[in-house]
Order: structure tokens, then C-alpha cells, then sequence
């Protein structure tokens, strides 16, 4: 007798006795299918409508914010990557754009491109605000930032702003002005210029607010780079805590859960499926606005993942569970990249 043969044996009399305490207890039965049939449907109903808010419902129209009526987009961030991608794409929706970064020439030449390649029919006019956003202390700053958005009709905020640790780096490790900067501008910064611009939106009772969040964070935690995912994590509460106090006066709010794409700050220069530009992300995002896409129904209210291949990544993630899994394999990710980081270092030194 084989070894599956005896195990049968020794099983079998314990499933009788369970086919035997079903058929005598019909309620056990039929509680057990109703729990079957619902585990299933709820899968089904999730699986549907990702692949439903995802691949084929449009987003809320930008005119709900005013995009064609003089209304202005607020874009921090802005002199390259993602930043610069909802600028033009604002504009080209018909919004007025004032941009905002460190780097002046970059930001002029933000402006003229806005203004050169405006749509005919409509009359966009764009500025540009020099900041940085790590100098919180720097009253007159604020003041003169402040200053540039009195009076303008503001419709959307992009709070893209945002800084990440040069490579992965285990915390005790990281210089603490790195730290702090990477406090100031993810959270102080974007918490400040949304304080100036929300009580407009208030009063106008329409505005909408895209804070960049990131699988770092929003997604799950990330070893070797805890202070960035942390900011990220801060951002996903304080975006659901602010949508339910301002929903009711006509202004929306998101996080947006974005894996890798196309930048300087992840250091990726080639696109690939998981990894769009800059311009097909930001498209994405502006065509899915109020659907939650890859975070449908994942216990982060708010949460959008609108890029495809990242919301579909999203929500197999959050199927499987099993965070753990997934963080040991970002530390191992983060471990390989910072090795490779100091290698380059090494090399780079020796040429000089």
C-alpha cells in the first residue's frame, strides 16, 4: 500500500463524519454556500469594477473646475518631469497655469512653451513663481508665493512638489538634513501652499486637489526609504481626512498612488509598461479624476491609482495580501539598487 493509499485511509473516516454532519445539519450546509457564494461574488464585483473604472470609465470633466472659464490650475513642482506634464496638459485643457520650482530659467521656459503651444480658441495665459520649498522659515518667500495667487480664480492644486533620498538608504545612515528636507517639502510645504489655496475653493464651492502620493507609503511601507515613505503614508491620511470635510462644498481631493515613471527622481530614463513617461501618466491621471481604479475598495478611501499596469499591480497586491511578502521584496529591491548606487560612486571617483 502506497504512502497517499495509507493517508487516505487515515482521512477518509473524518471526512464521513463531516459529509454525515452535514446532511444532518442542513443550516451548517447552507451557511457555509451562502459564505462561498459571497466571498466569490465580492471578488467578482471588485475584479469588474477595476477592470471597469480602469480601462473604460471616463473620469469627472476638468470643466467641473472651471478648465475653459478662466479658471487657474497651481502646479508645485513643476520644472521638469510630471510637474511639467500636468502644466501643459492643464493648460491644454484650458486652465490658466502658474507654475512654481526652484529653477527659474526651467520655469520661463515652462511659461513660453504653455503660451506658445495654447489652443487657438483659447485664451491661456500662464506665470511662473520661483520657490523653495524647503525653506519653510523663509517668511518673505511665503509671503511673495502668497502674494502670486491672491485673486486668481484657482480650480485645480497639483501639490507634485515632492523629495526623495538620493538612493535607498537605511535610516540610521541618512544625513538628517536629507531628513528634514524630506519632511519640509512632502509634508510641511504641501500641507502650507493647500491651507492658501483651499479656503478660495471653498468660497467658490468647486476645486480640485491631486497630492502625489506613491507605492512607497500609500501602497505599502518601504525599507531604505522610511522617511520618504513615510511623508507618502502622511499624504494618503491627510488627503481622506481633508475629502470628507470639503465633499459636501463641491471640491474634490485625491492621492495619487504612483509606481515608477519616467523622472530624475527615480532615475529611470526608459519607459516600459510598469514605468510610463511623464506625459502618458499624467494623461491617465486627468482622464480617471474622482475613480479610485487599482485602489477600488482597498481600505484607502481617496486613494486613486489611474495609470493602468499600476492599478492593476495595486489591486493584485492588495488581492494577495500577505504586505510582508512585499516589503521584504522591496528591501531586497532597495538593498541591490543602493549596492549598485555606491559601485557607480567607486567608479565615478577613480576617474577623477
Amino acid at each position: 500500500m502506497s504512502d497517499f493509499d495509507s493517508q487516505l485511509l487515515h482521512y477518509l473516516p473524518q471526512v464521513l463524519r463531516t459529509n454525515e454532519l452535514l446532511i444532518q445539519c442542513p443550516g451548517v450546509s447552507l451557511f457555509f454556500l451562502a459564505l462561498g457564494f459571497l466571498t466569490f461574488a465580492k471578488f467578482t464585483v471588485k475584479a469588474f469594477g477595476v477592470v471597469l473604472q480602469t480601462f473604460v470609465l471616463p473620469g469627472t470633466s476638468l470643466k467641473k473646475y472651471g478648465a475653459g472659464k478662466g479658471a487657474w490650475a497651481v502646479v508645485t513642482g513643476a520644472s521638469e518631469g510630471i510637474g511639467k506634464e500636468f502644466a501643459l496638459q492643464l493648460a491644454k485643457k484650458g486652465f490658466n497655469v502658474l507654475v512654481s520650482a526652484r529653477n527659474a530659467d526651467a520655469l520661463q521656459t515652462l511659461v513660453n512653451e504653455i503660451e506658445s503651444s495654447a489652443p487657438p480658441n483659447k485664451n491661456v495665459q500662464a506665470k511662473a513663481i520661483v520657490m523653495d520649498f524647503s525653506k519653510l522659515s523663509d517668511e518673505s518667500e511665503w509671503k511673495r508665493f502668497e502674494g502670486a495667487l491672491e485673486g486668481l480664480d484657482i480650480g485645480v492644486l497639483v501639490n507634485n512638489v515632492g523629495k526623495s533620498h538620493r538612493a535607498p538608504i537605511y535610516f540610521t545612515e541618512a544625513s538628517t538634513q536629507e531628513i528634514e528636507d524630506i519632511l519640509t517639502i512632502n509634508v510641511n510645504a504641501t500641507v502650507r501652499v493647500t491651507k492658501m489655496v483651499l479656503p478660495g475653493m471653498v468660497n467658490r464651492k468647486r476645486g480640485l486637489i491631486l497630492n502625489m502620493g506613491s507605492f512607497s507609503g500609500t501602497g505599502i511601507a518601504s525599507p531604505m526609504l522610511a522617511t520618504y515613505a513615510g511623508t507618502k503614508s502622511f499624504l494618503s491620511t491627510f488627503t481622506s481626512s481633508l475629502a470628507e470635510e470639503v465633499k459636501h462644498k463641491g471640491i474634490d481631493v485625491q492621492c495619487l498612488n504612483t509606481y515608477f515613471v519616467v523622472s530624475n527622481m527615480s532615475q529611470i530614463r526608459k519607459s516600459s509598461i510598469t514605468a510610463p513617461t511623464p506625459k502618458n501618466y499624467v494623461r491617465a491621471v486627468l482622464q480617471k479624476v474622482g475613480l479610485a481604479c487599482g485602489a477600488l475598495w482597498t481600505g484607502r478611501p481617496n486613494v486613486s491609482t489611474p495609470y493602468w499596469s499600476h492599478g492593476i499591480l495595486d489591486y493584485l497586491m492588495n488581492l494577495i495580501g500577505w504586505k510582508m511578502v512585499f516589503i521584504r521584496y522591496t528591501h531586497g529591491l532597495h538593498s541591490n539598487i543602493r549596492k549598485r548606487y555606491l559601485r557607480k560612486l567607486e567608479r565615478e571617483a577613480k576617474k577623477q
